[in-house]
């Protein structure tokens, strides 16, 4: 066992590129994490990584372990799925990825009945607007609001999602109300930054457009553009789910509906769907009950 955790901690430290993360992600203290490191090479006799207060990096052999070691770990996840989704009873860790506005609306607070339903699973859930690469970081399931078009990976449709763009009755009688497309590149418009490379997405004339916009301030949390956007420093494009209450107390309005892009649906997005584990199953579940009453969203 204590070989195993080697490893994974190795593979972890690789992923996330520090001491440190990795400590956070496997919740126990950096120093831990140095002497799993360090028990590691001295049982393999070779130097993996080199370490510093800033950053690490692999070694030749290092690197060469390193793509062995997830070959590994990936093929013993999958042995001990196709062991669970075989049992009556779904166990284990659950990662699970998700935005970090909606994860914290929509997906913490129906962690504790899942784990109410099943005890015996264990969950890290991981808030963040950055695009989560499932395989590298080995997240269970993530929770994605997205078109998903050009995606390799399996995903399962949740619920739907509409985005607007929308600003305050401030911000639009100082500067202006847009009514064509073109007349964004006049507005400061609050964006995700490279995390929203492909732009904000539109429908003219029965053709979908991604529209590059720019402003004077980015932000790769989804809550801060929705905070700036109330303060009247610019528009912002924003899922409905976010700003609905705003919409109907009259602190944001909608601009440019004319214009407004097809649904953004929410999905689950799993690596693969073979040897999918029963606790990833068992979760998406709970959350598509949970997102289909007719109640939940009003």
């Amino acid at each position: 066992m204590s070989e195993l955790k080697q490893l994974e901690t190795f593979v972890a430290v690789v992923n996330h590129g520090s001491l440190s993360a990795a400590a956070r992600q496997q919740g126990v203290v950096a120093a831990m994490i140095g002497r799993r490191l360090d028990a590691l090479e001295e049982r393999l006799g070779v130097k993996l990584l080199v370490r510093t207060t800033r950053r690490v990096t692999l070694t030749q052999e290092g690197s060469a372990f390193f793509e062995d070691c997830q070959r590994i770990l990936a093929e013993l996840s999958e042995a001990e799925a196709a062991v669970a989704s075989g049992s009556g009873r779904a166990r284990g860790h659950l990662r699970i990825s998700a935005p970090a506005g909606f994860g914290r609306r929509h997906v913490a607070p129906h962690i504790a009945t899942f784990q109410q339903a099943h005890p015996d699973i264990r969950v890290t859930l991981d808030l963040s607007d950055r695009l989560i690469d499932l395989q590298r970081e080995r997240i269970d399931c993530a929770i994605r609001i997205s078109d998903l078009a050009d995606s390799s990976l399996v995903a399962m449709r949740l619920a739907e999602n509409r985005r607007v763009v929308v600003a305050s009755p401030a911000y639009l009688a100082r500067y202006g109300i847009p009514h064509t497309l073109e007349e964004l590149a006049q507005h400061n418009c609050l964006s995700l930054g490279e995390s929203q490379s492909r732009g904000w997405s539109f429908e003219r004339d029965g053709v979908l457009i991604n529209l590059r916009v720019s402003g004077r301030q980015e932000c790769n949390d989804g809550a801060v553009l929705h905070d700036w956007a109330l303060q009247g420093l610019g528009l912002a494009w924003r899922s409905l789910w976010e700003v609905k209450d705003d919409l109907s107390e009259g602190r944001l309005v909608t601009v440019l509906d004319q214009f407004a892009s097809p649904d953004y649906p929410v999905y689950a997005v799993v690596p693969q769907r073979r040897f999918l584990p029963a606790r990833v199953r068992h979760f998406i579940e709970h959350l598509r009950q949970i997102y289909t009453a007719p109640a939940y969203w009003d």
